[in-house]
């Protein structure tokens, strides 16, 4: 909710305004309010905090996880169950339910986390001047017109507007996206200037990391920033996962169809003599045989398993469904910084105007010569390279560059073990280990060359000086700092100068920040440095160019990625030449291709930006709502969009995303409440490797449901066949299987089987087909068919089998009660080893078990031995007897059962040879264009 502004400030693009025409609009003064003012603008525009929205009641999130179709069926066989008096069987289905409800009611619970952690960014105080005098107040109390005092280590109270800056840095990071503090000045920007382009503002929740500041407020609470990305929040909906929707769907289907068939039992019996009672227990025993009711319980079970699996490759999931939604991924939408790139500011070419001279260039001055570095980040390692080719030493001047860029720095490497770091800056820190791994000793030229004083870098002056003795006593003058500033203050005449602007040009179209870097001597007596020795006679000593690096491992994820179908964007908050030279070097775009900023997406409408965000892999320089934006443009174009991000900017699209990725080292609390899942590498190969993982879940999902649904549908065949066609002997009717029979069937056998496919092996081709149609159901053509020819063979051989034990039993003089109960026994074994001998088959949906390795998954092996186990209890012992109405079978009995339920192995194997023999012909009919798509092809044909 947005708090009220001042109506004299609605609208204004502070950031284009003179610091003197702010305070004059704002009206106030560089001495602050009056406390009477203060007072009057706080009653009238509201505190200064971000305002949470009132969430739904516990009742209803509550009832929210209970509205479901299956949620109604689970609750309707437990009830059934309970009426026919077995109460643990309807207390198991229960506790299904109940589990179910309990873990979408914490997700939900916690899902407004987000909003609170976004509050509290928001300091507790803050330095205002009010009446010309300085104080600290509660920062709820601050208002439009106050006039604030920044330092180092203060976060920015509200949204100002800079009045007066000293050296000013702020870190934007959760803002803008960018990794490197924020220079600061008081000069007014274009009006359609981006928030990280904005350098006059300060804004709410950031962080003062050096400098000082005084700036006049003009927005508050939900006015600013933070307010808006709170109100995005608010706006931003949770997407419904294709998992969620298709089990709806299933949920549906079986509602519908249990009842209606129910009904139909229950009419038919009646039309054939049944007692009412009886043709009620027929209705109620083919609905308990219909509902899978371990079905919940084994989808929480795999997917539970597939977070543990994630997190093992370091991908922790927050919300359960996200492990499967990951695998129906179609689109990434990932930062820049340390998630595609290594966050270790890297030189990666050295410009210097006399080196060792080529052909067409003189020693001084001229054209001069770029030279690459190599190695990567802050690794130790590297050398020299020019055209491709290693140079060898460094020449002179390339050192005498590299010593001035370490000298004139305060950065320093740390390390801890083999691991390499900086402390400071991490532009300079780039410049320092530049100098080591080029062979320059850091310590001993710091000490050869001893600081006797310094002018700190500051934005007014765009770049920093130091005053060393050199080792034969002179003084001499390092500076480094922006190339346009540098170059005002070196000798070089107009011809030189060009052709280093043409040099600076050329290195920063390939996205690197450039620093120029010169010298000067100063004699033997120079004892201090101010400004006014920096302002002519310098030495051009060359450039120096850096980027943040490729993660060498995201560009494999990213191929892997395009292999799989899936397209991988960039959205960062860098500069636009930085971001596509970045996207080149990954892969994400062609060298000179497109890439937009933000302020070309504002101009869009939302049907051309759908258009843009499909043709578009690298956007730049892009703001909360252009984040957000392109998140449903691409969702409206029915993609699967996993978004990645770190910061507060990135809150609002993580949680509208199908699938939100925070970064777990670098991420703030706000977006890790946001998100689904969180990084804990900060690295684009651990989302690689999650989607890599929810196919896996997905692919082992499909099986189980390939698995669970013939038996259901087997059991209500059976139940309809018999009461049907069965006789009625001594007054009731005979039935092959009984409810609670069939109880047991589903809540052991099932479950039991079920559980080690969610273990089963990668699917060799997982990776190598395209992303899952999202709006394709679960219960595909593929299940339906197998599902009716695995339950129609079960169905004939259950109740072939139980006619020939009942009446061989009958006719060889056994009582016909005990023949009954002999002849159930022998049909609920029957349907137990076809699901054991099933079971096998669905390991793969596309290979034999030979293929896939007969022990690539020994739990299959524990869960069939677990399952004789109990089954051998519900045939032998006593109790269950008296529990299940079950009997003591014969060797024979067992013999007989084992080979009908060995059919399956065959007529199994004639299905999957038929199916993929037509996958095969569809394939060669299409004749596609490449070999990726007739891999693709073969890859489906298991689905």
């Amino acid at each position: 909710m947005s708090q009220p502004v001042l109506p004299s400030t609605s609208g204004t693009a502070w950031h284009s305004l003179p610091a003197k025409e702010a305070l004059s609009k704002i009206e106030s003064a560089e001495t602050g309010l009056t406390a009477e003012e203060a007072a009057r603008r706080l009653k009238d525009v509201g505190p200064n905090v971000i305002q949470r929205a009132k969430g739904d009641s516990a009742f209803k999130l509550l009832f929210r996880q209970i509205n479901d179709p299956l949620i109604y069926v689970l609750l309707a066989s437990a009830a059934l169950a309970m009426i026919m008096g077995e109460a643990i069987d309807g207390s198991v289905v229960l506790a299904v339910v109940v589990l179910n409800t309990a873990i979408g009611f914490v997700q939900e619970l916690r899902a407004g986390k987000a909003i609170e952690a976004l509050a509290g960014m928001v300091p507790q105080s803050a330095t205002v001047v009010r009446g010309g005098q300085r104080s600290v107040i509660p920062a709820a109390d601050v208002v439009p017109g106050d006039v604030v005092v920044l330092e180092a280590g203060d976060k920015v109270p509200a949204d100002a507007r800079l009045i007066s800056v000293k050296n000013l840095r702020v870190d934007e990071s959760a803002l803008t996206g960018e990794s490197v503090p924020s220079d600061k000045h008081v000069d007014a920007v274009p009006e359609d200037a981006g928030v990280g382009d904005r350098k006059d503002l300060a804004f709410g929740g950031t962080l003062v990391t050096s400098g000082t500041a005084t700036a006049v407020v003009f927005a508050t609470g939900g006015a600013t920033e933070l307010g808006r990305i709170s109100s995005m929040l608010h706006e931003a909906t949770e997407i419904e996962t294709p998992l969620t929707r298709s089990m709806a769907k299933v949920g549906r289907v079986l509602t519908i169809a249990i009842v209606a068939v129910a009904l139909v039992i229950v009419g038919v019996a009646l039309l054939r003599g049944y007692p009412p009672v009886d043709a009620m227990l027929a209705g109620i025993s083919l609905a308990v045989a219909a509902i899978p009711e371990g079905l919940p319980a084994i989808i929480t079970i795999s997917l539970a398993i597939g977070v543990q699996r994630m997190a093992r490759r370091r991908a922790v999931i927050r919300k359960l469904p996200a492990v499967e939604t990951l695998g129906s991924t179609g689109v990434i939408c990932s930062d820049k910084t340390g998630t595609l790139t290594r966050n270790e500011m890297t030189v990666r070419a050295l410009w210097t105007p006399a080196g060792t001279p080529r052909a067409g260039a003189s020693a001084q001055g001229g054209a001069g010569e770029t030279i690459e570095v190599t190695g990567v980040g802050y690794a130790p390692a590297g050398e020299l390279r020019r055209d491709g080719a290693p140079v060898g030493e460094a020449s002179e001047p390339v050192r005498a560059l590299l010593r001035a860029g370490l000298l004139c720095n305060d950065a320093r490497m740390k390390r801890d073990g083999d691991a390499c770091g900086i402390e400071g800056d991490p532009t300079e820190g780039a410049l320092v280990v530049a100098a080591q791994k080029l062979g320059v000793d850091v310590e001993a030229t710091r000490r050869e060359y001893p600081r006797i004083d310094a002018v700190p870098f500051s934005s007014e002056l765009q770049l920093m000086a130091t005053l060393h003795e050199a080792p034969g006593g002179e003084r001499v003058i390092f500076m480094k700092g922006a190339p346009e500033v540098v170059l005002g203050r070196a000798a070089i005449g107009e011809a030189e100068r060009a052709q280093v602007i043409a040099e600076v040009e050329r290195m920063a179209a390939q996205g690197m920040r450039l620093l120029a870097v010169a010298s000067r001597a100063q004699g033997r007596d120079a004892a201090s440095l101010d400004e006014a020795h920096l302002a002519e006679g310098f030495e051009l000593l060359g450039l120096e160019g850096m980027i943040d690096p490729p993660r060498p491992e995201a560009i494999d994820a990213i191929k892997a990625c395009h292999d799989a179908g899936i397209t991988v964007k960039m959205i960062t908050g860098d500069h636009l030449a930085t971001a596509r030279a970045i996207g080149e070097q990954l892969g994400l775009v062609r060298e000179g291709g497109r890439a937009m900023n933000g302020t070309e997406i504002a101009r869009l409408s939302d049907e051309e930006l759908r258009a843009a965000a499909a043709s578009t892999n690298v956007f730049a320089r892009v703001a909360p709502e252009h984040k957000l934006r392109l998140v449903r443009a691409l969702q409206a174009d029915g993609k699967v969009v996993a978004m990645t991000g770190d910061g507060v900017n990135d809150a609002p699209a993580l949680k509208q995303a199908n699938i939100g990725v925070a970064m777990g080292i670098t991420g703030t609390a706000v977006s890790k409440e946001s998100a689904d899942v969180v990084l804990t590498d900060d690295n684009f190969a651990s989302i690689r490797a999650a989607v890599e993982e929810g196919r896996r879940v997905y692919d082992n999902l499909v099986k189980a449901l390939a698995f669970v649904l013939p038996t259901n549908l087997g059991e209500a065949l059976i139940l309809l066949v018999a009461v049907m066609t069965f006789p009625i002997v001594g007054g009731a009717p005979l039935m092959p299987i009984t409810a609670v029979q069939i109880l047991w069937v589903n809540l052991v056998a099932t479950v039991a089987l079920s559980l080690p496919l969610a273990f089963e092996a990668m699917e060799k081709d997982v990776m190598g087909r395209p992303p899952r149609d999202p709006s394709e159901p679960i219960l595909s053509r593929f299940v339906l068919v197998r599902t009716a020819i695995v339950a129609v063979l079960m169905t004939a051989g259950a109740i072939g089998l139980f006619l020939y034990e009942y009446f061989t039993e009958v006719r060889g003089g056994v009582v016909s009660e005990v023949a009954y109960r002999e002849a159930q026994t022998a049909a609920v074994t029957t349907v137990v080893l076809f699901q054991i001998f099933y079971v096998l088959n669905c390991r793969s949906l596309r290979d034999s078990m030979l293929k896939i390795g007969l022990f690539s998954n020994p739990w299959i092996y524990v869960g069939i031995g677990a399952l004789l186990a109990l089954q051998l209890c519900f045939v032998y012992a006593p109790f269950m007897h008296t529990l299940f109405g079950s009997a003591p079978l014969s060797l024979g009995a067992w013999i007989n059962s084992t080979l009908v339920a060995l059919t399956i192995l065959p007529v199994m194997s004639v299905e999957r040879w038929w199916r993929l023999r037509k996958a095969r012909r569809a394939a060669a009919e299409a004749q596609p264009a490449d070999a990726g798509v007739r891999r693709v092809a073969g890859a489906t044909a298991g689905h």
